[in-house]
């Protein structure tokens, strides 16, 4: 979906345990630069490739990938995306977030249990390579190396200006991004849109729920027309009085 010149959003399709998800990373772009913000899950490069076609953008020229967070959901392709580049491509995270990145540490949210939980949620009927292939993957996440360190308030002055925004909580190290020129708030996993409304995240799946609320309150500075979530897609209601609804709750 493009909103405006320069910024478009995503709808990756993923079938990877039985079910469909959708996920929203979203691309920048200007005359120079064309910044990808996450990269879904591991095997989704085809369905990049042909999302930024679409959107009259050649895959070619991607210059730059910002990571909002750790999970798996969000790195899932950048390895493959990154060797399939024909040129460097700068990755920025911030500094919490990129020994999980690069592999240095484990997902926080990979655990013996939690790995156990996601195979007791396949369905009965998905065969044992498959199911050992997805344990297998969980146990060894994708992983790539950072280049470049944000934080919280560090501009890229690429395609109009791109803003980190520090949204911790939902992980230690979260990082939401504003998009000047289109007054568009890329917020990750900091929030989410059901039914057209914009929520904060689930707690069920925030590593720090007090933090991520406490968080949200760093959004207020900006002058946000749009959101992009991750999950759900876009938001273009009143964005400021909503996130007060939300902080009030």
């Amino acid at each position: 979906m493009i909103m405006k010149k320069g910024i478009h959003m995503l709808e990756i399709s993923n079938n990877s345990t039985g079910t469909v998800n959708v996920i929203h990373p979203t691309i920048i772009w200007d005359d120079k630069d064309l910044i990808l913000v996450d990269t879904g899950y591991p095997g989704n490069l085809n369905e990049f490739r042909d999302g930024i076609e679409k959107a009259g953008v050649s895959f070619e020229r991607l210059t730059k990938i910002l990571i909002t967070h750790q999970d798996i959901d969000h790195i899932g392709s950048l390895p493959t995306i990154l060797e399939e580049s024909p040129k460097k491509i700068d990755v920025y995270a911030s500094a919490i977030e990129k020994p999980f990145i690069q592999g240095e540490k484990m997902i926080l949210r990979i655990t013996p249990e939690s790995i156990e939980k996601a195979l007791e949620s396949l369905p009965p009927e998905v065969p044992e390579d498959f199911r050992r292939a997805f344990k297998f993957r969980l146990e060894n996440p994708p992983k790539a190396k950072v280049d470049h360190v944000i934080e919280g308030g560090h501009e890229l002055p690429n395609c109009g200006g791109v803003i980190a925004i520090d949204t911790a909580g939902h992980t230690p190290g979260h990082l939401s991004f504003y998009h000047k020129a289109s007054k568009t708030l890329i917020a990750g996993d900091a929030l989410i849109v059901k039914e057209g409304q914009l929520y904060q995240a689930d707690p069920k799946y925030t590593l720090d729920n007090e933090t991520a609320m406490k968080s949200l309150e760093n959004l207020l500075h900006y002058d946000i027309e749009k959101v992009i979530c991750y999950h759900g897609g876009l938001f273009a209601g009143n964005v400021h009085e909503r996130l007060l609804e939300i902080l009030k709750a």
